[in-house]
């Protein structure tokens, strides 16, 4: 633990907000991970329910959406149901515009992810960049440096480096991140569009011709 502190403090001020960075992408990325976990353990319960309810009763797959409306697919589902005798058209309409609203919050974090894979790497080189100029401005290039000097030079170059791993560190673990939730984003949207269909049909086939 030492040793880390002793490498952090030799990186220079600009170690700093590296390190907030970082914190910043882990409680991202913790945030988004119980929110998946969330949506994901519970969805295919809440659409067996809603989708058999609806076979028998809207009002009956109406309730059970609205007692999971805490969730996106809650939400999702529970948007057409909440309208009165709709034509097909307004029951598609009324889930396109819920999906479009839960898929703005799925994306919650992204523009902050993108910006730390991209900020990361800089500050990184920016620590680099000051590290060295501090180096070199300390060394008697003129008058002939002693191997000392020269020991020393080397030591303050390695550690101006540190700033740039850094960096690459927390823009690697935002990126792996990010990849993730983009992953997750896109299957959520094929499985909205795949429920959504499924619940529209219901709909024509029972009880709008009814």
């Amino acid at each position: 633990m030492t040793r880390m502190y002793d490498l952090f403090i030799s990186g220079g001020p600009v170690m700093w907000p590296i390190l907030g960075l970082s914190v910043a992408t882990i409680a991202c990325a913790l945030e988004r991970a119980w929110f998946w976990f969330q949506l994901l353990s519970k969805e295919d319960r809440i659409v067996h329910d809603v989708l058999e309810a609806a076979r028998h009763s809207l009002p009956e797959a109406g309730a059970i959406a609205q007692q999971v409306a805490d969730l996106p697919i809650g939400r999702f589902l529970l948007a057409p149901l909440l309208l009165k005798r709709p034509t097909p058209e307004t029951f598609r309409l009324a889930m396109e515009t819920a999906g479009d609203r839960e898929f703005v919050q799925m994306r919650k974090g992204d523009k902050f992810l993108e910006t730390a894979i991209a900020v990361a790497p800089l500050l990184g080189l920016l620590g680099t960049v000051t590290g060295l100029i501090n180096t070199f401005a300390n060394l008697n290039i003129g008058e002939g440096g002693t191997s000392a000097e020269a020991t020393r030079a080397a030591a303050g170059i390695g550690e101006a480096l540190l700033t740039t791993a850094a960096g690459m560190v927390v823009a690697i673990m935002a990126l792996l991140i990010y990849r993730t939730l983009v992953t997750l984003q896109a299957r959520q949207m094929d499985y909205f569009s795949e429920v959504g269909g499924e619940l529209e049909l219901i709909y024509r086939q029972i009880w709008y011709d009814t």
